[in-house]
């Protein structure tokens, strides 16, 4: 088996990569990505990608079809990954999140690929807090990013056949420590909160309903949805991917972490405006297709995953939200340092294989 993994220098791409690499230990696997985070290591022994025959540095905007011979599988994980990002660039995030999705999910078919995955998220049901939104609830995305998951899925739909399959896991808010950790995730913002100043400020009134996915249980879908069966879902799937025991209000998150965290407390803006993106997920769907690769960390486990790695990693500055564990500062930077263009594109053409 040959497995492209795009967009895997990221968050939740080292988790996978050692996943599939388990799963899977004669297939070749192929890492894809553009490199922004690529050094942005949080206790890795060794770098991620050791596990991957070859890592490929490219843009998924500029992606070779050639790439793509011989390749099994597509896991599509590029992403400009969260509201702030695509806030302030909203048409890379279509660009990189759709457009480009799209198109190489249409080169894969054309090249014989036999599935693509594509991450997705619960993000586009936007404000339903009401009841549990299943996969045949309406949607209603409320930012540049959950509005190019939609855009995605709509066309990906499109290009399924009896020889392609598609699935899109619509993942609920990623948690947990990775070889590449993000703190600009609402839980991972709590602990680290709580370890730098021994406060977990509530930026909301606290009444949002958040449903929340471990980032090694996500590696635990992808695994899944590359190698489903028609059968199972039919050749185009869109499946809440998730477990009905994390969906969480906010200020219920907060509190697991203050009784786990020693001397820290919780601080709740009850001034603040309402918050339009609350969400509750069923995940009945998942449950039934995939028994096997269903959510195995709990909300505890995953708090003391995150003490502990964040504890080494010896952050103690009260401004964590200014660090280089927050991507969008991450891309300004680079920009500062003219390394990336208005369009967060490289400023010199690139494209390297390191393996």
């Amino acid at each position: 088996m040959k497995i492209l993994i795009i967009g895997n220098m990221g968050y939740v791409g080292p988790g996978t990569i050692k996943q599939l690499r388990k799963s899977y230990p004669d297939a070749e696997l192929i890492g894809y990505d553009i490199g922004y985070f690529a050094n942005r290591l949080t206790n890795a022994i060794l770098l991620p990608e050791v596990v991957l025959n070859s890592q490929i540095i490219g843009d998924v905007r500029k992606f070779p079809a050639n790439l793509l011979e011989g390749v099994d599988a597509v896991i599509y994980l590029a992403a400009i990954s969260n509201d702030p990002m695509g806030a302030k660039y909203e048409d890379v995030t279509l660009d990189v999140n759709y457009r480009s999705c799209v198109r190489i999910s249409y080169m894969a078919r054309e090249a014989g690929v036999k599935s693509f995955v594509f991450a997705s998220s619960c993000s586009m049901y936007g404000l339903a807090d009401q009841y549990p939104k299943t996969e045949n609830d309406s949607l209603n995305p409320l930012t540049a990013y959950a509005r190019s998951k939609v855009f995605s899925e709509r066309e990906l739909e499109l290009l399924a056949t009896g020889d392609f399959t598609i699935t899109c896991l619509r993942f609920a808010t990623a948690c947990g420590m990775s070889d590449r950790l993000r703190l600009d995730l609402v839980l991972n913002d709590f602990v680290a909160g709580a370890i730098t100043t021994g406060e977990i400020t509530i930026l909301s009134d606290g009444t949002p309903w958040r449903p929340l996915i471990n980032v090694l249980d996500m590696a635990r879908a992808i695994d899944w949805a590359v190698t489903r069966e028609q059968h199972n879902g039919g050749a185009f799937l869109a499946v809440n991917a998730g477990s009905n025991e994390w969906n969480y209000q906010v200020r219920d998150l907060a509190q697991a972490v203050a009784d786990l965290i020693p001397n820290c407390r919780v601080i709740l803006n009850r001034e603040a405006q309402p918050d339009k993106r609350s969400y509750r997920v069923s995940f009945d769907l998942f449950a039934k297709l995939a028994p096997d690769h269903q959510p195995i960390h709990d909300l505890h486990h995953t708090i003391e995953k995150l003490y502990e790695g964040i504890s080494k990693i010896g952050l103690n500055d009260p401004k964590f939200r200014e660090s280089k564990y927050m991507r969008l500062k991450i891309l300004s930077g680079l920009q500062e340092a003219s390394l990336l263009n208005d369009d967060l594109s490289w400023t010199w053409e690139q494209q390297m294989v390191l393996k």
